[in-house]
């Protein structure tokens, strides 16, 4: 039986609790608090652990992104940096696993050898039926684990279209017709309330330079077929069973239709749905993917620094209630850290020296140690050597990128890739 939200909310809120102070939003000169917004990931396996938390509200603009060279993260909203952050947590147990060895019998606390190993590896080394197995990833994910997250804020973009128009001098939607919905050459923003169900950037200011970065809640829609490994830990961990379970929010920030509609069988992944339990069910299933949408529950627990919490806390003072906080608490069980635009806090922005454990370069240089400890089956070669597109183009995420075009063909459509950053190796900076 999966834990109840309110104990969900709780594990995390407590994980974030035992922070030191610096890890959390301030009380400034004029009186008022910082806000800022919180995921965790949390597991039931007993007992009820806090795996990764963030928090965050901001992301890099589209004119930055070839400055990054994977040092800086592209989007800190608390959902996405509270997804890197478990990546990087299993991409750790996976390296402490292999530390102790092969046996198909040995267990971590999240990860296991995967049970038919055997038939693809022997103690790191290939078996002539590999080639013939077409998910090579040698761990997966224990059975008796499941994966909830908890949300201070409702995702931006679709799944709080509704919450974002209740905030407006004139919360009725606007119906001008003359802006086309998303196309792959576009993406809108915060506005156009007429135009739901659709792929939207990061909301921000007009005055704002445009980011591409997707909304939470398009990210959380793909995640929902993806799972939640990133790219990276999928050259390690099989995607099988490394989906989301439930998603809990406030209550006030859940509106039951603008979910269903972001991510429901009956909202925008419908057709998603409906092929993948016809003719995508066998390929999808035979790289370990499919389609597993999570359950929305609400929860009473708030966020000490959440929105609501600030305005409440600031509801006496002349000045305004609450203001966005810079700073990105980054935490897992085995590392934490804290971010300023998407690097270590104290760092300038595009220091190689401030690449945060989460950013690209981190993971990917964190993924090929292990991947040479645990035999991954694809010369190490072609998996370090050339650019980060190039070794995004491997033949181990060959099946992932098939069931991301699926996915974004049947529901997603109009997402634009961010491309910007993919050109830096790990030799150069």
């Amino acid at each position: 039986m999966p834990p109840h939200p309110d104990v969900i909310a709780d594990c995390v809120l407590s994980a974030f609790h035992a922070l030191p102070a610096k890890f959390k939003p301030r009380t400034l000169a004029d009186g008022r608090r910082e806000e800022d917004a919180l995921t965790p990931s949390s597991t039931s396996s007993p007992p009820l652990t806090c795996a990764a938390l963030a928090t965050g509200m901001k992301c890099l603009p589209q004119n930055k992104l070839e400055l990054a060279k994977g040092n800086v993260l592209h989007d800190w909203h608390a959902e996405v940096l509270a997804i890197r952050a478990f990546n990087r947590f299993l991409v750790d147990e996976c390296a402490d696993l292999a530390k102790k060895g092969f046996q198909v019998q040995q267990e971590g606390g999240w990860v296991r050898w995967r049970q038919h190993g055997q038939n693809a590896f022997d103690g790191g080394r290939e078996s002539k039926d590999a080639e013939n197995e077409e998910c090579q990833q040698p761990l997966e994910l224990r059975e008796d684990v499941s994966i909830h997250m908890y949300c201070s804020e409702a995702p931006c973009g679709d799944a709080s279209m509704e919450l974002v128009m209740m905030e407006q001098d004139d919360a009725t939607p606007w119906t001008t017709g003359s802006i086309p919905k998303a196309t792959g050459e576009s993406m809108l923003g915060r506005g156009h309330f007429d135009q739901l169900g659709i792929v939207r950037r990061k909301p921000a200011r007009p005055d704002a330079p445009i980011t591409f970065s997707k909304s939470c809640s398009d990210k959380l829609a793909l995640k929902q077929c993806m799972s939640l490994l990133s790219g990276l830990t999928s050259m390690l961990l099989r995607p099988e069973r490394v989906y989301l379970s439930t998603l809990v929010l406030p209550k006030d920030q859940h509106v039951p239709h603008a979910v269903e509609r972001a991510f429901g069988r009956q909202g925008r992944m419908r057709a998603v749905a409906g092929v993948y339990e016809s003719s995508m069910q066998e390929s999808w299933r035979r790289a370990g993917y499919g389609f597993n949408p999570f359950e929305v529950k609400t929860t009473s627990r708030e966020f000490e620094y959440s929105k609501r919490s600030a305005r409440t806390t600031n509801a006496t003072s002349p000045a305004p209630s609450a203001t966005p906080s810079n700073l990105s608490a980054l935490s897992t069980a085995k590392k934490q850290e804290i971010l300023i635009n998407g690097v270590l806090q104290g760092r300038k922005q595009f220091d190689p020296k401030g690449a945060s454990w989460a950013s690209r370069r981190s993971m990917w240089k964190a993924v090929l140690d292990v991947a040479g400890a645990v035999g991954v089956p694809v010369p190490q070669s072609e998996m370090a050597e050339g650019s980060y597109a190039e070794m995004k183009s491997s033949k181990l995420l060959e099946s992932r990128e098939a069931v991301k075009m699926d996915v974004w063909e049947l529901a997603l459509q109009g997402w634009k890739r961010n491309v910007s950053d993919e050109a830096w190796t790990l030799e150069v900076g």
